[in-house]
């Protein structure tokens, strides 16, 4: 009978190594990635950004915006079972600038689950690989494109509701960023939708008639 004790012990224990052994290679395979992090930021100004604690995709941006009027960083994290990626968003604070410009060119905008490019260019989320392809290596070959790499500038919006697929979309974005790059310095905004009117069209020449 001890015998059997003894065996079933030995047993228990050697499972409870092994357990904890394959625990610390899980531990150990986590990998962490920064995305939107330059270079001189420490990691004590990013602070977490609980978008689903929010209402309403307004609240959000609230939010986002105390965090850098305080002189920090809105973040992200996201976590699978082998990686936890953070996301930084560099969203200015409003009330140090009047204005920023910002050529329309050197951006694309994902709304809900649309990328918009230029007024009237729509793509589904599914193009989103191509999209920032044509702009990251445009190198200001097309005037409609990107000047530089550098100054693109990705907008993230959503309608009041609905900003659940936020995370989904942040993985897309940033696996698709890193594929074409193998960079993660990308610029994120998180932004509130604006309806902007297309510029007018050129006139119309004038005919003279002798």
């Amino acid at each position: 009978m001890r015998t059997n004790i003894k065996i079933s012990f030995l047993i228990l224990l050697i499972l409870t190594i092994i357990g904890c052994k394959n625990s610390e290679k899980k531990e150990k395979q986590l990998v962490q990635i920064d995305f939107g992090k330059w270079d001189k930021e420490s990691d004590s100004l990013g602070v977490e950004l609980v978008y689903n604690q929010f209402e309403n995709w307004k609240d959000v941006l609230k939010r986002t915006e105390r965090i850098a009027c305080n002189d920090s960083i809105p973040k992200i994290t996201l976590k699978s079972d082998n990686k936890i990626k953070t996301i930084y968003f560099h969203n200015p604070c409003w009330e140090n600038f009047a204005c920023i410009l910002i050529k329309q060119k050197n951006t694309i905008e994902i709304h809900n689950d649309t990328i918009n490019k230029k007024y009237d260019n729509f793509y589904p989320l599914d193009s989103l690989e191509s999209v920032l392809k044509r702009d990251i290596e445009n190198n200001g070959k097309n005037p409609m494109l990107s000047d530089n790499p550098e100054k693109l500038l990705i907008y993230v919006s959503y309608d009041k509701n609905g900003f659940e697929n936020l995370p989904k979309t942040l993985e897309k974005l940033t696996q698709a960023y890193e594929r074409i790059t193998n960079k993660t310095d990308i610029n994120i905004w998180l932004n509130e939708k604006f309806d902007i009117p297309p510029p007018p069209p050129p006139p119309k020449e004038i005919i003279e008639i002798k």
